[in-house]
């Protein structure tokens, strides 16, 4: 016997998350206010604002995902980034002027990675979270697969963006990574900080007033090949807000955009030259029953794009930048967040 176990058709619509997979899609919706309705849902929310919301009749126990051949990846020389060393570099200090000029304290620069799937029969997206569960166990790794409704990710995801229990509400903006806690700097502490403020005042325009507190301020996370700076930061729901005034006041997540928000999302979109799509939105699932949620930034994620009739596995990186930022040690820290997952994700299955 080969200890591998069979698995779903990888086709089918699927979700996998918090130890629970998730079958029998009933309906698609890219109305948030489904989320407060009833059932089981998975939901994708693009960087760019496209939301999928996706309702599963069946839903069962299955903590990790099957260790299967249904996963080729890319060869390793074949990933193209979206902003070379030269072009990301320039971006960093392209931000710092933006900041010398008082127009943004903090602004997230990214870049995407890209390359060719070389066998659209060994592509299936849940195949590659079992690699990631197995390589690079993550708080909250998950899929959604929902081939006919153009979404296929794979997270692997450390950061908590909402979790919702009845009307209490939580985020855990991540902000600070090194290799180890001594390689954090003064500027990893000051960048959490001003995070952790712009995620109080995303969820004050949607919590009671007073409600709004940090139980947790820069704590350290520990995760595989690196760590991380972590905060916590929990409110109360006003009466009669849901999911669309919670996901409308927080939404992008301020960890992966900058203080303020809506200067820094202006300056993301002069310096990226590709959409972020699932990385850096939201992804995770939404119990409408029990009044539980839980969605996670898309960070560390994997998403097969196959609108080019060829399937191609997208992956995205970035670093907060500011004032003390260095522009090479920022390259770094992109490279040292990507190259243990792309590693995993590419070259064939192997458990």
């Amino acid at each position: 016997m080969s200890g591998r176990t069979t698995a779903l058709d990888p086709t089918a619509p699927i979700a996998r998350f918090g130890g629970r997979l998730a079958t029998g899609l009933r309906e698609v919706t890219s109305d948030p206010a489904a989320l407060d309705s009833g059932g089981f849902w998975a939901v994708a929310y693009d960087f760019e604002g496209r939301l999928t919301c996706a309702r599963f009749e069946h839903v069962r126990p299955e903590p990790t995902p099957p260790c299967t051949d249904g996963w080729l990846g890319p060869q390793r020389d074949s990933w193209h980034s979206s902003l070379d060393r030269d072009a990301y570099t320039a971006g960093v200090r392209r931000i710092r002027e933006h900041i010398a000029a008082g127009e943004v304290y903090q602004a997230n620069l990214c870049r995407v990675l890209s390359a060719p799937l070389p066998d659209p029969a060994r592509s299936d997206i849940d195949a590659l979270t079992g690699l990631l569960a197995h390589g690079n166990p993550a708080p909250y790794a998950g899929t959604i697969r929902l081939p006919e409704h153009g979404v296929e990710i794979a997270t692997a995801s450390p950061e908590l963006y909402l979790r919702r229990d009845g009307r209490t509400v939580s985020s855990g903006p991540i902000k600070g990574t090194g290799r180890t806690e001594h390689d954090l700097l003064d500027k990893d502490h000051a960048e959490n900080v001003m995070i952790v403020d712009l995620v109080r005042n995303d969820l004050g325009r949607v919590c009671a007033t007073g409600s709004v507190t940090v139980p947790d301020l820069c704590a350290v996370e520990k995760h595989p090949g690196l760590v991380h700076l972590v905060s916590t930061v929990e409110g109360t729901l006003r009466e009669g807000a849901g999911w669309p005034e919670l996901l409308d006041a927080t939404f992008p997540p301020g960890s992966v955009t900058g203080a303020p928000k809506s200067s820094a999302l202006r300056i993301i979109d002069a310096l990226e030259t590709a959409p972020r799509g699932p990385y850096c939105g939201a992804v995770g699932w939404v119990d409408a029953d029990r009044g539980e949620a839980e969605l996670a930034v898309g960070i560390r994620t994997f998403w097969v794009d196959r609108s080019s009739g060829h399937p191609v596995l997208r992956f995205g990186t970035g670093a907060g930048i500011t004032w003390g930022s260095d522009p090479a040690r920022e390259w770094d820290e992109t490279e040292l967040k990507a190259a243990r997952l792309v590693a995993i994700a590419s070259g064939a299955s192997t458990c």
